[in-house]
């Protein structure tokens, strides 16, 4: 009586673990939503500050490029305060007043005390009226700043991707968690009921090896799933200096939308024309043709407008041999307007150098579009095949877990009536987790390549985030 008893109870309980692993996979919280994350990202994320900061310092480069065209006024004055004492030596020739002849020379000296206060202010301006370079360097620094603003919008655009590309790396992490102390839990209570079963001689030492052999595994496996859901959680801080403590998952109900429109080609075309990365790398390569022509033009003379007035105060007490001091005031104002030519004749070489270094670097630049153009290509198709089959993919994992869960049912009831073993149970209940779980990770691949598109395409905006936010509960 009492081994009928523990087999009835054994069943009850494996049936019982069952139903609570299955309820345990789609359990849904009401935590941070994805515009909630994003939102965070927007205020704490250091490398979007990073492209920000990045991008005003380089509008500077304009006024700055500017001001080489512009007249420059400079005002400059000195202030000086002097004391000399000195002494004269004057020599004084003696002539006969009859014959003219020299009679003596004779020597005088005296001494003299001078202070002098002087003062000097001048103004000058100059202004550049032929100069290439500078309209060259005005025309670079325009394509500079367009790029600087290009590669602000992208940064924006990878902060979308990237606070997706955590979230639902998070939820992932979350589910495969879930999993695994969902198997462990069923597992254990295999282990002891297959441990009762055995001592009362209803089944052999194997199915006890079996189950123990499987919940060790199912202890790595959950120490691992722990590992890894620390490590998504940290790189999702890393975007908004916290840690949300629920996440919002997809509805059970969640849209599968194919991509509008549903053309591979015509998704690339518009990556080719509106990827801001491309769009950047297609400016870096007028910058660097620009900064060719810069270079070039240090062969080129230039000429300035230069005109300045000065105007020099000397102010001086002066006594000699001791007499009364006596003032000696000067002025002098000289004004003064011309052109300045320079022409360069030879500088060492160091002007064809960086002609030659221009260039390369030019070249460097257009192979750089040619590699972004191919890798925006590539990216734009791998997203839209991934949505694709990630639509596929769903759909089959959905009739998988249907399936997964209909074979554990029949082989719980094989297990019951004593055509099915321990193994059995432990397989099949190990594949309707696995199906569960990869039915969960399948939809945050089809959100994350939604993303992926939007951002090939160069489209991505705070709209698509706010569609998949919809999605969630």
């Amino acid at each position: 009586m009492e081994e009928c008893f523990l087999e009835v109870m054994g069943k009850k309980l494996i049936k019982l673990a069952s139903v609570v692993a299955v309820l345990v996979i789609p359990f849904v919280t009401n935590g941070a939503s994805l515009i909630d994350i994003y939102e965070d990202a927007l205020i704490h994320d250091p490398r979007l500050k990073e492209a920000y900061a990045n991008k005003q310092a380089i509008i500077e480069s304009k006024p700055q490029a500017l001001s080489l065209l512009l007249p420059k006024l400079t005002a400059s004055s000195t202030f000086s305060d002097s004391d000399t004492n000195g002494n004269n030596t004057f020599q004084r020739r003696i002539f006969d007043p009859i014959t003219g002849d020299l009679l003596a020379v004779t020597t005088d000296n005296t001494q003299f005390v001078q202070e002098t206060d002087s003062f000097q202010w001048e103004v000058t301006l100059q202004q550049s009226i032929i100069d290439a370079s500078a309209w060259m360097n005005l025309k670079k620094a325009n394509k500079i700043v367009a790029q600087a603003e290009v590669d602000y919008l992208s940064a924006e655009q990878d902060l979308m991707v990237r606070v997706c590309n955590s979230y639902f790396d998070v939820l992932a992490a979350q589910d495969t968690l879930e999993s695994e102390q969902a198997a462990r839990a069923a597992i254990e209570k295999q282990l002891d009921q297959s441990r009762k079963r055995y001592e009362v001689g209803i089944i052999a030492i194997t199915d006890i090896q079996e189950a123990q052999a499987a919940f060790d595994q199912s202890i790595a496996s959950e120490i691992s799933a722990k590992r890894n859901l620390a490590t998504t959680k940290e790189l999702l801080r890393e975007i908004t200096d916290s840690y949300p403590e629920e996440l919002q998952k997809p509805g059970v109900n969640m849209p599968l939308i194919m991509p509008n429109p549903q053309s591979e080609s015509e998704w690339v075309n518009t990556a080719l024309q509106q990827n801001l990365n491309l769009l950047s790398a297609q400016v870096g390569t007028e910058i660097g043709r620009n900064e060719v022509n810069i270079q070039k033009s240090g062969h080129y003379p230039t000429l300035g407008l230069q005109a300045s007035k000065r105007d020099t105060d000397n102010n001086s007490l002066r006594s000699d041999s001791g007499s009364p001091f006596s003032p000696a005031d000067t002025e002098n104002i000289s004004e003064g307007i011309g052109l300045q030519l320079n022409i360069p004749i030879y500088s060492g070489g160091q002007t064809s150098s960086r002609v030659r270094q221009a260039v390369a670097q030019h070249r460097s630049a257009k192979e750089k579009l040619e590699r972004i153009a191919r890798e925006t290509t590539r990216k734009a198709r791998d997203a839209y095949l991934g949505i694709i089959s990630g639509i596929a993919t769903v759909k089959a994992l959905e009739q998988s877990v249907k399936s997964s869960t209909t074979a554990l049912q029949a082989t719980e009831a094989g297990y019951d009536v004593g055509t099915r073993t321990t193994v059995d149970v432990l397989e099949a209940r190990r594949r309707l987790y696995s199906a569960q779980t990869n039915l969960a990770i399948s939809k945050y691949d089809y959100l994350k390549n939604i993303i992926r598109l939007k951002q090939a395409a160069g489209t991505l905006s705070k709209e698509d985030l706010i569609q998949i936010n919809n999605w969630l509960f």
